[in-house]
């Protein structure tokens, strides 16, 4: 298939471009509301991420395969996914976002906001009304994806580089602003580890197990101790404490 034809079916729509742009847009729409919505930061990216997979379709039914794998793979699948690992690690949550440092802010991004979206759109308006492509037959000569590629490694390469620069960059701080270093003196060494577990009151030889010296095999009995006293040390932390009746802890014939 040669570029003329490619370029001369994209400006065309298909009974099959139109149910999927009237399924696909609703969705990009909530996805993009939702992201600003959202109080907490993680699930405002993942809204962006709903918002950019349709986007990613739509470049795909627009002939434009190469930038809707971008889209999909690289956008959506790789740095949102590192932002939201990011996010994670920071450690953000909905309360964040209800605190305000500065009066005013959410009136005054909203309005900036949408200043900065008519301007850029008024100017993509007059920069692109009645503009014809050209020069789209050479870079395109020997393939979209070869002319891309050839164009990324050798004049935008700097670029392209200093963009996953800047992404390990962010990942690397991220982590070292989630790392909690601990306090020397609340290290503990071996000494101080040893002098903790022969105490007095500790307990310094191995659990008993269950079933062990108890009056029974369930996992939720007490074991015994030698000297015949109950002990919560062979029962599981995870098992609901639960209250024994007289008749369960007493001596059983076996027993005495």
């Amino acid at each position: 298939m040669t570029t003329q034809t490619v370029l001369a079916a994209a400006g065309g729509v298909s009974g099959g471009e139109e149910v999927t742009f009237w399924i696909l847009a609703p969705l990009a729409l909530i996805g993009a509301i939702g992201m600003i919505a959202a109080r907490n930061a993680v699930h405002s990216a993942l809204w962006l991420v709903l918002t950019m997979l349709s986007l990613g379709v739509f470049y795909v039914l627009q002939a434009g395969p190469f930038i809707g794998m971008v889209q999909i793979i690289v956008y959506t699948g790789a740095i949102m996914m590192l932002f939201l690992f990011v996010l994670m690690l920071v450690g953000r949550d909905s309360s964040d976002s209800l605190i305000e440092t500065l009066r005013g802010q959410r009136a005054a991004a909203v309005l900036l906001g949408l200043g900065f979206a008519g301007l850029l759109g008024g100017g993509l308006y007059r920069a692109l009304d009645g503009v014809q492509a050209v020069g789209l037959e050479q870079a395109n000569a020997e393939g979209n994806v070869q002319g891309i590629a050839r164009l990324l490694f050798t004049k935008y390469v700097f670029a392209f580089e200093l963009t996953s620069a800047l992404l390990i960059t962010a990942a690397v701080g991220a982590m070292v602003l989630a790392h909690v270093e601990r306090r020397k003196e609340d290290k503990m060494d071996q000494v101080a580890t040893m002098k903790a577990r022969f105490a007095p009151g500790n307990y310094p030889g191995p659990k008993p197990g269950p079933g062990v010296f108890a009056t029974s095999s369930s996992v939720a009995t007490p074991a015994r101790l030698p000297d015949g006293r109950l002990t919560d040390r062979g029962i599981s932390q995870i098992m609901p404490v639960r209250e024994m009746t007289a008749e369960e802890t007493s001596l059983k014939g076996t027993d005495q």
